[in-house]
Order: structure tokens, then C-alpha cells, then sequence
């Protein structure tokens, strides 16, 4: 999300024996893909024309064009989009350039930087484990990183600049952490708890330990549960996992969610023979209106070489398709390909609206990121956005539909009333500059859906 920058490191230790620890009824089960609406399996195999699945054709084009046309317009350097519907894919396209300075094409199979699209990831992992009894919802976070116990919140600065404290009138819950509420913050927002939250430093640790010990070094924002935060929950659930299992992050999401899935270009780096396929990553510059290589301020380690901190929040690289397969597994309920990740009822939680009554503002008037504005029509559910009533936000999509995206432009969505995927990957550097990409994408996208009953 908005000014995310991902220079943390973590190196990588293959830890095969810690694979034997699965349970034997853990194991991915076979079963045959069922037949969509219109025939065929829900597996993204199948690419048909927009008219078999309920959309116009001709209508459909303004989605194209509208990408192109941001290209040209120097708003992004390139774009891929992918939509399905019913598990097929409508449109799969790619506008624009990897790099610019070389001139090399965007291509379908390009790797971004998924920043924040990692979190949904991170909440599919937390819920394997769920499923395996490991943790409960309204768990105390401390249960599993005692250095939380007894964490206290900050209520303002004594007239010494010092930070004024109480105790807390609850312990964090895992429900809170995964949805922004648990008092932790990446430092962003305006209050003194995030102001002191930005002096941690948190995406500059040299592993699990140093993030832990940084963010339990400071003072929660806020009271849990009565506030939304954009926080580094989902980093906190990485290490949560990390200590259940044994496993580093990667070797656990390799292991249960990217193998299973065949989402064989989805990782925390991306390895040397797949470097020419990385999508540069670029920054708006106002003055020129031009795009120019952002390194300086994202990423500025070496992609192609282990992080020494996997951040559970926005450390991912991957495809257009590798996410698309992801998004399917929850658009199938927990399934893809025969392979069952997570049971139908786990999916439906990941998707639930978890806010805790009345908690639609923070202390600044507002709840929310860029263009997430979270109000009496939005919801959040586990790590994910969530549209409760879209028509009254102006919003063409159907109740219930997932959303999250990433700081260099990345994007996705499931619309479950529509049965509706969409993947949006760019490499734009704080993407709430121009938040009318993901915003015309989704009406563009609508506006073509003429016969929904498809």
C-alpha cells in the first residue's frame, strides 16, 4: 500500500526434514474439478469468448483501451490484466514495457513485486493452520510471540515530548491482528502511536527476531479493537507461522500453497534464470511527468538474492497467472486442479466481515488507504477488503467481493456474487497517485458484464 518500501532481507534455509511434521490427512485430496455454468472446469485451462460467460465483446474493448492509453500516457510503464469468470479466462492482456530504458515488452509471463497482494497469501497460510487446530480466532497474539505480553498504549506526549501510556484494556487478538485493529501500525497515519510505530524501522530488520523485537519495542497506536490501522499484521502472522511449524515462511507457503497450486513462479526472490523476466519497477516524476526506476526507493536489494526478513506483508514476487491460479483456489472454495487447499467454510471466513461493531473511523475521520475507504458499506475480512453494500459506495461490483492490492500498482479482486476474478499487475511505485487505474478497471470491467445470468 501507499508508501511501502521493501528493503528487508531474510536468507533462506531449505529445511526439508521439517516437511515430515505434516499430518497424513493434511494431504492434498484428488477430486474432479466440477463443471462451471457454461461447461468446463473452474481451472483458468479454457480461454473463451466474453459472450459465453455473460460478456460484450465490443463493451469489453474500454478495458484495453483504457490500459493502453495509460501506458502512452506515462501513468504506468506497463500493465497485465487478467479476468475470468466461471474459472475461464474472458481477457488476458499486456500493454506497455518491462523496462523502458531497454524497451522490452510486458509480457504475460513478467514477474512483479506483489507488495501488499502478499497479504491475502499470508492469510490462506494462517487459515491452513486454523484447519489444524493450531490457533483460535480471539487468541491472545501473545500466546505465540510472548515479547507482546503486556504491551501498553500510547495516549499522547507529557509537555517533555515523552509518551504518555496506559495499559491495554485487552490483549491483541489474532481476529484483530488480521484485521488492522490490534493496535499495531506501520507508522503512517497521523496519530502519536504512529509516528512512534515509524521510528521501529520495521522493513529494515535482519530477520524475524529484529522485527519482533522493533515493533514490541514501541507502544501500540491504539486501544485494541476500536480502531483500524494499516499495520504489519500480516508480517506478525508470517513469524506466527514460522514458529508453529518450524518452517521458514517460504518453505511453509512453498510446501502448502504454491506447489500444491502450481504457482511455480511465486516466491520471495526470484531466481537468477528468471531475472530477465522481472518487471522494473518505476516512480512518477511530477516535474517531467515521466516514469523513472524507483530502486532507490523500493526494493533497493537484489531480487534475485534470499531476503533476510520473508515479509509475510509485502515480500512476494509472481505472474499475472500464478495469482490469477491463487484468486481461483478461493473463487473454487478452496480447490483448484483437484488439489484442496482450505475447506469451503474457511474460505467463507476469510471473507466475513471480522470489524468489530461501530469501528469505521480512526481519530483522523477516516478508516482506510488511498482509494480503501472503509465506511458502513465496506467490510474487512482476513487480511482483505471487503464490499458489503457496493451500490451505495458507487461501485458496480457484487456483496461480498474480496479486494486488495499492492504499493507498486498490483491488484486483484473476487467477486463472488458474479463469480468474477480480476488481476491487475503493474510496477508503479505508490499506486494511490493515481488510484483511477484500479477504479476505471473495475467500472470498465462492469460495464461489460451484460448478461450476468451467463
Amino acid at each position: 500500500m501507499k508508501g511501502i518500501t521493501r528493503n528487508i532481507r531474510f536468507g533462506v534455509a531449505m529445511l526439508a526434514s521439517a516437511l515430515s511434521i505434516m499430518p497424513a490427512s493434511i494431504a492434498c485430496a484428488q477430486q474432479a474439478n466440477k463443471p462451471t455454468q457454461s461447461g468446463g472446469t473452474r481451472n483458468l485451462s479454457q480461454t473463451v469468448t466474453p459472450e459465453t460467460v455473460g460478456f460484450d465483446s465490443m463493451r469489453l474493448k474500454r478495458l484495453d483501451a483504457f490500459m493502453s492509453a495509460a501506458v502512452e500516457q506515462n501513468r504506468a510503464a506497463g500493465i497485465t490484466t487478467l479476468l475470468a469468470r466461471h474459472g475461464k479466462i474472458v481477457s488476458y492482456k499486456s500493454h506497455g514495457y518491462k523496462n523502458i530504458e531497454a524497451r522490452t515488452p510486458m509480457t504475460k509471463d513478467a514477474i512483479f513485486r506483489l507488495a501488499s497482494m502478499t497479504k491475502p497469501v499470508a492469510a490462506v497460510a494462517m487459515l491452513i493452520l486454523f484447519e489444524e487446530g493450531r490457533w483460535q480466532l480471539d487468541d491472545p497474539v501473545s500466546k505465540y510471540i510472548p515479547e507482546f505480553k503486556n504491551l501498553r498504549v500510547v495516549t499522547k506526549l507529557d509537555p517533555n515530548g515523552k509518551p504518555v501510556l496506559e495499559d491495554a484494556k485487552h490483549e491483541p487478538t489474532i481476529r484483530e491482528l488480521m484485521t488492522h485493529t490490534g493496535g499495531f501500525s506501520y507508522g503512517y497515519g497521523p496519530t502519536v502511536g504512529d509516528k512512534l510505530a515509524s521510528q521501529s524501522r520495521v522493513f529494515e530488520v535482519n530477520g524475524s527476531q529484529d522485527f519482533i523485537n522493533r515493533v514490541a519495542g514501541v507502544p501500540l497506536a491504539f486501544q485494541p479493537g476500536t480502531s483500524w490501522t494499516y499495520s504489519p499484521g500480516p508480517e506478525i502472522q508470517g513469524v506466527i507461522i514460522e514458529r508453529m511449524t518450524g518452517m521458514t515462511l517460504g518453505q511453509f507457503l512453498e510446501a502448502r500453497i504454491f506447489k500444491p497450486l502450481k504457482m511455480n513462479d511465486t516466491g520471495f526472490f526470484v531466481p537468477k534464470d528468471k531475472a530477465s523476466r522481472l518487471a522494473t519497477v518505476y516512480q512518477l516524476n511530477y516535474e517531467k511527468k515521466s516514469l523513472t526506476p524507483a530502486a532507490a526507493r523500493f526494493g533497493a536489494g537484489d531480487p534475485t538474492v534470499p531476503p533476510q526478513f520473508e515479509s509475510g506483508g509485502g515480500g512476494l514476487y509472481s505472474t499475472a497467472m500464478d495469482y490469477a491460479r491463487f484468486a481461483q483456489m478461493l473463487a473454487n472454495k478452496g480447490e483448484l486442479d483437484g488439489v484442496r487447499i482450505l475447506s469451503p467454510a474457511a474460505i467463507e471466513l476469510m471473507g466475513t466481515n471480522l470489524l468489530p461493531e461501530g469501528v469505521y473511523v480512526n481519530s483522523n475521520g477516516q478508516l482506510g488507504i488511498g482509494f480503501f475507504r472503509l465506511d458502513k458499506n465496506t467490510g474487512f475480512g482476513m487480511n482483505v477488503a471487503l464490499s458489503m453494500d457496493p451500490l451505495r459506495s458507487g461501485l458496480l461490483e457484487g456483496k461480498g467481493t474480496m479486494v486488495w492490492g499492492g504499493a507498486t500498482t498490483t491488484w486483484w479482486w473476487y467477486d463472488p456474487t458474479n463469480d468474477v476474478t480480476f488481476i491487475m499487475m503493474t510496477q508503479l511505485f505508490g499506486d494511490m497517485n493515481d488510484a483511477s487505474l484500479k477504479d476505471s478497471a473495475r467500472t470498465l470491467t462492469y460495464q461489460a458484464l451484460t448478461n450476468p445470468e451467463r
